[in-house]
This record gives C-alpha cells, sequence and structure tokens, in this order.
C-alpha cells in the first residue's frame, strides 16, 4: 500500500505486509544505490506485526517508479548469486570436491 501525497509524487511511504528487516534492508540498500534517491529509509512499526513501511523521497521523479526500478534491481542481484552459487556447486559436483574449490588452508 502506498501513502503519498496527489500533489508531489515525489515522496511516499510504501507499506509492505508478512515482510520483515530481510527484504527492507535489500530494498534500502537498492535504493541507496539509485543516484534518483535522496533519502530513503524504513521502520517496523511494532515487532509483533509483520509489516514493514518504506519512505522515498526522489529529485522529482515519481517515488513509485523508483521504487520499482530498485526492486528490479534486486531481483537481478539475487539472480547473480544464485547462478553463482549454482557454478560453484556444479563445480564441486563435478570436480574432486573440496580439492577443486581452491580453497586455501
Amino acid at each position: 500500500m502506498e501513502h503519498g501525497s496527489f500533489e508531489d509524487q515525489s515522496k511516499a511511504t510504501f507499506s509492505l505486509t508478512d515482510e520483515d528487516h530481510t527484504l527492507a534492508n535489500a530494498i534500502r540498500f537498492t535504493l541507496n544505490q539509485d543516484p534518483r534517491v535522496t533519502f530513503c529509509g524504513y521502520s517496523i512499526p511494532h515487532p509483533s506485526d509483520a509489516r514493514v513501511n518504506i519512505r522515498v523521497q526522489t529529485t522529482g521523479d515519481p517515488a513509485r517508479e523508483v521504487l520499482n526500478d530498485s526492486c528490479q534491481d534486486l531481483m537481478l542481484i539475487c539472480e547473480h548469486v544464485r547462478g553463482t552459487f549454482d557454478q560453484a556447486i556444479l563445480k564441486f559436483k563435478t570436480g574432486k570436491g573440496l580439492s577443486a574449490m581452491d580453497i586455501k588452508k
């Protein structure tokens, strides 16, 4: 759910249900990498409430679009990590176990 102003779409607070610090901190990280973002942060209203509020303020672009772009960037990061992990598992299984991993003791 979006809580924002109709007059100024560059500032908004988004409320995500059934989420916690794991997703909120990752989104905050990707938002901070975007040069269009002037401020972003998140809060959890209460520990027993599975909800996260993410505040986004931009240089003029609609906050909804910037948040959407950051979520897309986060998905690309996760895909890269997953691909790297899968390659390492394949290398481990087809190689000689730990000796193929170049682990130094």
